[in-house]
């Protein structure tokens, strides 16, 4: 039987990978195990230990990360971010050789994109966005879903890189659109881990069992990834951030944003954005998203 590493090319372009954190690190490390040479930059010195552990090169800089790449990926938090490493003399667009291919990977807005895929073709690099789902668990396993922006034939020669990353790979469209469809993956997230919060404080109001009850529930109809991701979570009050509320504070004010720019009516997720920036304000950014839980029960007068 063949596996993702015996399927990718003989040669295998490098790669420069810059933002190693929550996701980053961990899909860094699929791309060396599926054999593609991975040479990394990000702040953070234990993180660059960490790729250098996993049998990646740690470069001291953005510009030496880059320099010689074929293709170079970003996983970084938001769009000043992407900004701050794609622009200025020591950014990527001015120490990429010409004919790479970038591939931004974090969730930004869509016009961000757009933006830094004109700045690029200018100086004659290719790029894609290719923002995912699936949170930390999705990284580590290598099956998130990876919604792309950009050229067919960027996406195609890109193909085998995301095949060592995710399970669901879908070109979406034009420049942009990869973070288009993730801002909606967001909104769905946000109001669905909301949904189940909610859940969560009526079924041990009401004194189920509540480990009976979400097992139950996510056989049925209701049943949903969040829910299977989410269970122990809502059931141990663990909230080490896998994806953090700060994030999801970000995500849900691109995707109400892109809504008014197009003149798309979200009622439930304008509710839910507030309630992740009434969770925020309270001092809970750095939990995972799963504590909107925490939110449901102040408001219901259960336990925190």
């Amino acid at each position: 039987m063949s596996t993702r590493a015996d399927s990718a090319p003989a040669t295998r372009p490098t790669i420069a990978w810059i933002g190693l954190g929550i996701m980053g690190s961990p899909m860094s490390e699929n791309l060396i195990k599926a054999g593609y040479p991975v040479t990394g930059f990000t702040l953070e010195q234990d993180k660059l230990d960490r790729l250098a552990a996993a049998g990646g090169t740690a470069a001291s800089s953005i510009a030496e990360a880059v320099k010689d790449a074929d293709v170079i990926i970003t996983m970084v938090p938001a769009s000043p971010q992407v900004e701050a490493i794609a622009y200025g003399e020591d950014g990527i667009l001015a120490n990429a050789r010409q004919g790479a291919l970038l591939i931004d990977m974090s969730s930004i807005t869509p016009q961000t994109s757009v933006d830094l895929a004109k700045n690029a073709k200018e100086k004659g690099i290719r790029v894609l966005d290719a923002p995912v789902s699936g949170g930390e668990a999705g990284a580590i396993e290598a099956v998130l879903s990876i919604m792309v922006g950009g050229d067919k034939a960027d996406f195609d020669a890109a193909k085998d890189i995301f095949d060592a990353l995710g399970r669901t790979i879908v070109l979406c469209g034009p420049h942009g659109s990869g973070q288009t469809v993730k801002a909606a993956n967001q909104l769905i997230v946000a109001v669905n881990i909301q949904a189940c919060a909610e859940a969560v404080v009526f079924l041990e109001k009401s004194g189920v069992d509540l480990a009976a009850a979400l097992d139950v529930l996510n056989g049925g109809l209701a049943g949903s990834t969040v829910l299977t991701r989410k269970k122990d979570n809502f059931l141990n009050r663990d909230f080490a951030p896998g994806f953090r509320i700060d994030l999801h504070h970000k995500d849900m004010g691109i995707v109400t944003d892109a809504a008014r720019n197009v003149g798309a009516a979200l009622p439930v997720g304008a509710v839910v954005a507030q309630l992740v920036a009434s969770l925020r304000a309270q001092g809970d950014g750095g939990l995972d998203h799963s504590a909107l839980l925490r939110a449901v029960e102040r408001l219901s007068g259960a336990r925190i």
